[in-house]
């Protein structure tokens, strides 16, 4: 017996093939009667099933693409306000009942900038991730929404150093509202 895989274009013996999945040698088996029925089939199909993952189904596709298409409206709506991240917040401490103006202009527009290239390349990941797993056929429901937990947390983290990091919002929080 070899065991050297076979050439492309050629078969293995049965031999091969029982040995390449790890059985006994036809011989050994004491109910060996039919040896054909246990040969494994030479066709690619036959090829262990261990790394493939159930194709895509098409409800799951349409979420994948419902929920990517909430993610771009998400992400185009946001803009605006990351850009003009100062009054934002100053509208926010407004609606919170805060005294006091936000005054940290410079940081807001950094942050702000750094907000938008964040989500926007958090969207862009998400997108061609799932479009991948989709072209595979596999599952990608699930991917919109880790893609939005991720960088919603990072785009967060970046609103939170501005607000923050300004003296009357700190203030405004650090009091207690008077009735």
């Amino acid at each position: 017996m070899s065991f050297d895989r076979p050439q492309y274009g050629e078969y293995a013996s049965p031999e091969e093939q029982r040995a390449r999945a790890g059985l006994p040698p036809l011989g050994t088996q004491p109910g060996a009667a039919e040896p054909a029925a246990s040969v494994p089939d030479p066709t690619p199909s036959a090829a262990p099933t261990a790394n493939r993952t159930a194709p895509a189904r098409p409800v799951g596709r349409l979420v994948t693409f419902v929920l990517l298409g909430f993610g771009l409206v998400n992400v185009l709506s946001s803009i605006p306000q990351f850009v003009n991240m100062a009054s934002t917040l100053n509208e926010s401490m407004q609606m919170l009942g805060m005294d006091g103006e936000f005054t940290n202009y410079a940081a807001a527009r950094t942050w702000g900038v750094v907000a938008v290239v964040i989500l926007l390349a958090g969207y862009a990941t998400t997108v061609w991730l799932s479009l991948r797993q989709l072209k595979r056929g596999r599952s990608a429901w699930w991917i919109p929404l880790v893609g939005f937990v991720v960088t919603m947390s990072l785009v967060s983290a970046c609103i939170s150093v501005v607000m923050f990091s300004d003296p009357a919002f700190t203030t405004g929080l650090l009091t207690p509202p008077v009735e």
